[in-house]
């Protein structure tokens, strides 16, 4: 049997030092799939609740981490996309399985590696552009004209989608963050037009200050419960209000909600992931991708912002930085 180099977690789950270099199986490409040679694959936060145990993985998602990558196609199944060819330079999203020499993915969620990407770039687009094209269109119902706040102001996909509403027609882009510096950055490197800081300001407050009283059509949310009261305040009449994770728990315990702002402001509240979406769903995103962002990628309208790039020899120490809440944007293993 084919092996190949993986990070691997010792007792299948555990701290930061069970993240371990290992020998496993190499991958079989079936049905749609490509076996593709990984270059250099993104973190995401999932990935640290995945190590801790805590993350409902899905079941065709092998136990290696990571869901995106950039790389070189190996080898084709029989029912794979006729768009695709060995050799062939490719980024994509999977359910699982970046953190490896190789990886099986649908062809339905590969696309064609640009000449003016870097591989460390183009590892970093999949899941956070994606997501955010998903927040912004398919749940947040974003048409030009619209106003947008993206919380978590300086994580990979609030960086994605203050981009990509800044270029599609908002008519306001806001964001929040925990620090002056990350506002400063979304401000002046994102296109938003203002950035509160959580810590310092009350910033569905200041939202209603902005907007003229009116608050924004649609919130992005990562933090959960402690954002709950704040976000149905400062959403505008008919808003759409886009929660991705819960930061900051998964118990609401603030009895100072407005629970009256939902039938007021007739507002809509709905939770998403992408990773528990089946193929077809994903395959549409990876289009809207295309279509949207790829073109800007390609001029240079859009950036990945990277905060660093690891050999994954240190992916213990990739994963020690993302733990620390620190980022202003990717990081990046590369696999030589």
């Amino acid at each position: 049997m084919a092996t190949m180099k993986a990070i691997d977690i010792r007792e299948g789950k555990g701290p930061v030092e069970n993240l371990f270099l290992n020998e496993i199986p190499r991958p079989k490409p079936t049905k749609a799939q490509a076996l593709v040679k990984v270059k250099a694959f993104g973190l995401n936060r999932m990935d640290l609740l995945q190590r801790e145990g805590v993350y409902p993985v899905p079941p065709q998602a092998p136990k290696t981490l990571g869901v995106e990558f950039s790389g070189t196609i190996e080898e084709l199944a029989e029912d794979s996309e006729a768009d695709f060819k060995k050799g062939d330079a490719v980024f994509g999203l999977a359910y699982g399985g970046a953190y490896a020499e190789y990886i099986a993915v649908s062809t339905h969620m590969l696309i064609h590696k640009p000449d003016e990407l870097s591989w460390e770039q183009c590892a970093g687009i999949p899941e956070t552009w994606i997501t955010a094209l998903q927040a912004m269109y398919l749940i947040g119902e974003f048409k030009p004209g619209k106003s947008i706040l993206w919380h978590a102001g300086a994580s990979s996909v609030s960086i994605a989608g203050q981009q990509l509403s800044a270029f599609n027609g908002a008519s306001e882009v806001y964001a929040t963050t925990r620090s002056d510096e990350k506002c400063e950055f979304c401000v002046k490197k994102l296109g938003a037009k203002a950035a509160f800081n959580t810590t310092t300001q009350k910033w569905d407050d200041e939202v209603l200050k902005a907007t003229n009283g009116k608050g924004v059509d649609i919130i992005v949310d990562f933090i959960g419960p402690a954002a709950f009261g704040a976000n149905l305040n400062a959403a505008a009449r008919d808003g759409r209000i886009v929660n991705l994770a819960t930061l900051s728990g998964v118990k609401l315990e603030n009895s100072d909600v407005n629970f009256a702002n939902f039938v007021a402001k007739r507002l809509r509240f709905e939770g998403s992931g992408l990773r528990s979406r089946d193929e077809a769903y994903q395959g549409k995103l990876r289009d809207q991708l295309v279509e949207h962002a790829l073109p800007k990628f390609r001029d240079g309208s859009f950036t990945v912002h990277i905060e660093k790039v690891y050999p994954w020899e240190q992916i213990q120490e990739a994963h020690r930085q993302m733990e620390a809440n620190q980022t202003k944007g990717k990081l990046i293993c590369t696999i030589n």
